[in-house]
């Protein structure tokens, strides 16, 4: 078997900024874990390449980067992040935040404040998650955590556009500080559609089940949006009781809701979610539908393997055993009916 030659750095740079020749997708691996020569040699010729090209190139890497994890495009997005172009710097913003770089967390609290982007603000708000995950789990230093927290509540009561004060939120829905329960209280109530979403996206991610009842609620929402958003929080939560909507929303007239549907059953399991969609694999001719199921059945699989080792741990003396069916004790008509109203 032949062995493939690594491309020359300086060949990749030549094409990157030949502007007459389309830049060959085989470049783009190259870009990955750059050495420091390469990554000064690269800093040296950014600005000398066309604002669509450099546009178009963080679009890729962030694209490929999705495909396969084992990519890192770091040192390109360094580069790219301290851009004059808005669009550039948000797009860099897009690909770093995948990676735990502590030691950009304090350029993310500067961006998300005083960029001159809103987009580029609120995507560094959206980073910021990152960081409050981080937190709670206690990876970063209690001060850094502190750090970005006060951050994202300045910006959640600020005069700052809703775009930008909504991806603040989201961020600190991984949070457990209390003033974030009355945030999220208050974005659920409001009559602003996106600030619904934002609510139940942060719901999802914040771990706690007091927001079971107000997940149930948004499954059968009218709007597609809060629809798709109440599925994704139900997986995340892995609401049992959540289930049988969710079978039904399979069968949603939205593709977004039964793609977030698919995921969030394979999150939760239980009876029938196997079958279903093994079901609508063998049904649909949607090429995404497809993709997500096959990923979901995989993730499903892990998931029962996961609680049956749970269930075969035994317990230390004195605990109490955990009630798992305590999800199928609502009262869904109820639930069901209150949603359809709104």
């Amino acid at each position: 078997m032949a062995i493939s030659t690594p491309i020359p750095f300086t060949k990749l740079i030549e094409a990157l900024l030949d502007e007459n020749t389309p830049f060959s997708p085989r470049y783009l691996n190259r870009l990955s874990d750059l050495d420091p020569e390469d990554t000064s040699l690269f800093a040296k010729i950014w600005t000398k390449v066309s604002l669509r090209r450099r546009q178009a190139l963080l679009e890729d890497l962030e694209e490929i980067h999705l495909a396969d994890d084992l990519l890192c495009f770091e040192e390109v997005g360094r580069v790219a992040l301290k851009d004059s172009d808005p669009e550039v710097r948000k797009l860099a913003i897009q690909i770093l935040r995948e990676y735990e770089l502590v030691d950009l967390l304090a350029t993310f609290v500067d961006m998300s404040e005083h960029d001159p982007d809103a987009d580029v603000r609120a995507a560094s708000a959206t980073a910021l998650a990152t960081y409050i995950y981080m937190g709670e789990v206690d990876d970063i230093a209690p001060k850094k955590f502190q750090q970005v927290e006060e951050c994202l509540l300045r910006l959640t009561s600020s005069s700052d556009t809703s775009l930008v004060r909504r991806k603040a939120l989201e961020a600190l829905g991984f949070s457990s500080r209390k003033e974030v329960v009355v945030l999220i209280e208050h974005a659920y109530a409001s009559p602003d559609m996106e600030w619904l979403v934002t609510a139940l996206f942060a719901m999802g991610r914040s771990a706690n089940h007091r927001w079971k009842p107000q997940v149930l609620k948004m499954l059968t929402h009218k709007r597609p949006a809060v629809r798709a958003e109440a599925a994704s929080a139900a997986g995340e939560l892995e609401i049992k009781a959540a289930v049988p909507i969710m079978l039904e929303l399979l069968e949603d007239v939205d593709p977004d809701v039964r793609l977030a549907s698919i995921w969030a059953l394979s999150q939760v399991g239980g009876e029938g979610v196997q079958s279903a969609l093994e079901k609508m694999h063998e049904e649909t001719a949607d090429d995404n539908e497809v993709d997500q199921i096959e990923r979901a059945l995989e993730n499903l699989d892990f998931t029962e393997e996961m609680r049956n080792l749970a269930l075969l741990e035994i317990p230390e003396a004195g605990d109490e055993p955990v009630d798992s069916s305590e999800d199928d004790s609502d009262d869904l008509d109820e639930l069901i009916s209150e949603g359809d109203e709104d």
